[in-house]
């Protein structure tokens, strides 16, 4: 064992959609293998994978294969791949051994994802911390105490559709300071943590990496363009759109109901995918604020705003929309959703002072 190296390897996001928070995995490495043991495997060709991840059903699975074959991969997308040797002894090394062979075999490999508390960054960590003998103690950051929507945000920054796709579907649980361990779901906060954590057994205390090298240096990335309009800008337009319709429906002295049946198509809508959220077995979407003014309820008024009874609307709307604003002091919501919220504002206002 004296010769083996085992680390942890960290591969910085890049810019696919799925590769937003990097990645890590554990490479083992001896006179006769070089092999990396990766729990990020999932196959989009599987039946029902969009419906099982929507209600947090997705299994991953963890394969090991040539070190040679997993880092080009993330050299040809520009990202870097940082290995960090760990600082184990030679029971220690058998012991992770035997567990990753564990690991590996049929009933054991597969396992339930989970975005937050069990992905392919804490599952390597969980895995090194259970062969210590002794325990890992890691250095507090008290300057670094964000909630899981600040480092979703900032993992999307430059895609501001997934963004705001990412801030409608977590909910108020997300907004939740976090703690060093839930943090570690970011393979690049758990590489940091690895860096200054140390190893206390038999009255001692050892690092728990001894060495740090770049396997692959950062590269060019190319930034792939999101819809042409940002979700602000898209709200702006649909404000511009609804003031333009009220101060028409004003003069007139009588609604559009095809305007009030679209919006309350859309927002019921967005209402039916929250509403189907409750029931996943993500942790951040049970408890979703935005629910009080995206859930199916429109649907139920929409035959009567085509007969042209709109106060009852009016009023219902009303009230969705206060609630609304009162939440926004608990959860944080997605861009431009204030903005839409003022359209519907100027709906509910419409259908009970325009009196044809």
């Amino acid at each position: 064992m004296d010769s083996v190296e085992v680390s942890l390897i960290t591969c910085s996001p890049h810019e696919e959609i799925y590769s937003l928070y990097g990645h890590s995995a554990i490479r083992w490495h001896d006179g006769d293998q070089d092999l990396v043991f990766n729990w990020g495997m999932f196959s989009f060709s599987k039946p029902y994978f969009a419906l099982r991840f929507v209600f947090g059903l997705t299994d991953y699975e963890l394969a090991a294969y040539p070190f040679d074959v997993f880092w080009p991969y993330y050299q040809q997308w520009g990202s870097s791949v940082t290995e960090q040797v760990l600082n184990l002894t030679a029971d220690e090394k058998r012991l992770l051994q035997e567990a990753l062979a564990k690991n590996l075999e049929p009933g054991n490999r597969v396992y339930r994802y989970n975005f937050f508390y069990n992905n392919c960054s804490t599952k390597p960590r969980d895995v090194i911390e259970s062969c210590v003998k002794g325990q890992v103690v890691y250095e507090a950051r008290e300057d670094y105490n964000p909630t899981f929507r600040d480092m979703v945000r900032e993992c999307n920054r430059n895609h501001l559709w997934s963004k705001c796709g990412n801030d409608m579907l977590l909910g108020l649980k997300a907004d939740f300071k976090t703690s060093r361990t839930e943090q570690e779901f970011l393979p690049m906060n758990l590489m940091h943590d690895f860096a200054r954590a140390r190893i206390y057994a038999n009255g001692e205390y050892r690092p728990l990496v001894k060495e740090q090298r770049l396997i692959v240096a950062p590269g060019v990335q190319r930034i792939e363009p999101d819809f042409i309009l940002s979700p602000t800008e898209v709200a702006l337009l649909l404000l511009l759109l609804s003031i333009g319709i009220a101060l028409y429906e004003w003069k007139r002295r009588k609604t559009m109901k095809w305007w009030d049946v679209t919006l309350m198509t859309i927002q019921s809508l967005a209402g039916i995918v929250l509403t189907v959220m409750i029931f996943s077995q993500h942790p951040t979407t049970s408890v979703n604020l935005n629910i009080l003014l995206f859930n199916p309820l429109p649907l139920v008024f929409i035959p009567a705003i085509i007969k042209g009874k709109r106060r009852k609307w009016g009023w219902v709307l009303l009230t969705m929309l206060m609630l609304f604003a009162i939440a926004g002091v608990f959860q944080s919501y997605a861009e431009g959703i204030s903005i839409v919220a003022l359209c519907l504002l100027i709906r509910a206002i419409a259908n009970l002072k325009i009196k044809e």
